[in-house]
């Protein structure tokens, strides 16, 4: 019998991942944040996440049926989106906050561009950033951690962050317990938005997409390795003023933005040299926001901004073509 040849343009090869399995990989590391996050400020931050998801999702059916499009539900991508966004709100974020969350995260800032693939920036920010400058009195309204269990009532506080801001805006200096509790912040024992208090959840959560090899180190890496560099460089040069590295890492958003922000592959580079480019960036303007900024936080921002750049980024970092010789002159 004469066999048939058959010809298709690459790739000829698949590793078998797909969307939909990237997508559920990246929920299932983020649960352990979302249960800690549970755990501290209880019911209230079930509320949110449970209306970010929904919200997302709900919003991404009706704008594809408004498109005559297909829905597109089963890729997981809106209810990545729900949770991120979530994440980044405050445990005591009211309903119709978390409801205008997700209308912002999916309508403009993915759905206005095309759809998943098409979105410059990335979605949950998109609406973070949004919310923070038409709300800031229900964005900064933080909870003090209360464990399921205890019988303690919701207080407001200060999240670690915004408190150092507080104090080197008024005195000069930084506090005299800055930097006291370490522990606590590192097992999410601190106010903050609910992704941002568990440095420990966040990092459980990375080993496991490190481990599916859906992340590579480019990101995460160069991203908290500036941040520790360049904090370090002022820490040393003025402790009384400026907070150690390791302040830096624990608190505000850095874990989540390092880990599950920056390196959302539809708005971070392609190349190995890019991503490096890209998180430097972001960490380099995460530190100056946070020491020099208004704000006490500068993850949002800064991911944002990189994102901006990403397609200058991946055009200077485009990898030769196979067998060309570059002309001088």
């Amino acid at each position: 019998m004469e066999k048939q040849l058959y010809l298709s343009s690459s790739p000829h090869i698949h590793c078998g991942e797909t969307t939909d399995k990237v997508m559920r990989g990246v929920i299932y590391a983020l649960l352990p944040a979302c249960a800690v996050s549970i755990y501290f400020f209880g019911w209230p931050a079930l509320l949110v996440l449970f209306l970010c998801t929904g919200g997302c999702m709900a919003t991404e059916a009706l704008c594809r049926k408004g498109m005559g499009q297909p829905l597109s539900l089963g890729d997981g991508s809106a209810a990545l989106t729900g949770i991120l966004l979530a994440l980044n709100l405050p445990p005591s974020s009211p309903w119709w906050l978390a409801l205008l969350g997700a209308v912002v995260a999916i309508g403009i800032g993915k759905q206005v561009y095309g759809g998943l693939g098409s979105n410059p920036f990335n979605p949950a920010l998109v609406a973070r950033v949004v919310l923070l400058i038409s709300f800031p009195v229900q964005m900064t309204t933080w909870t003090a951690p209360a464990p399921l269990g205890s019988a303690i009532d919701a207080l407001t506080t200060a999240t670690p962050l915004g408190e150092l801001k507080t104090a080197v805006m008024l005195t000069g200096k930084l506090p005299l317990l800055a930097g006291s509790d370490y522990l606590g912040y590192f097992t999410g024992n601190m106010a903050g938005s609910l992704g941002e208090v568990s440095a420990l959840a966040l990092l459980l959560g990375a080993a496991y997409l490190f481990w599916r090899r859906i992340l590579t180190w480019h990101i995460p890496a160069t991203y908290l390795g500036s941040v520790v560099l360049l904090s370090g460089v002022f820490w040393l040069v003025d402790p009384s003023r400026y907070p150690s590295p390791l302040f830096h890492l624990c608190t505000g958003g850095l874990m989540l933005g390092a880990f599950f922000m920056a390196t959302d592959m539809v708005t971070s580079p392609v190349t190995g040299k890019g991503m490096v480019i890209f998180g430097l960036g972001c960490g380099i303007i995460t530190v100056l926001v946070r020491l020099f900024g208004g704000y006490p936080e500068g993850v949002s921002f800064a991911i944002l901004l990189m994102n901006a750049a990403t397609p200058l980024i991946d055009r200077f970092s485009r990898p030769s073509k196979f067998g060309t010789v570059p002309q001088k002159g």
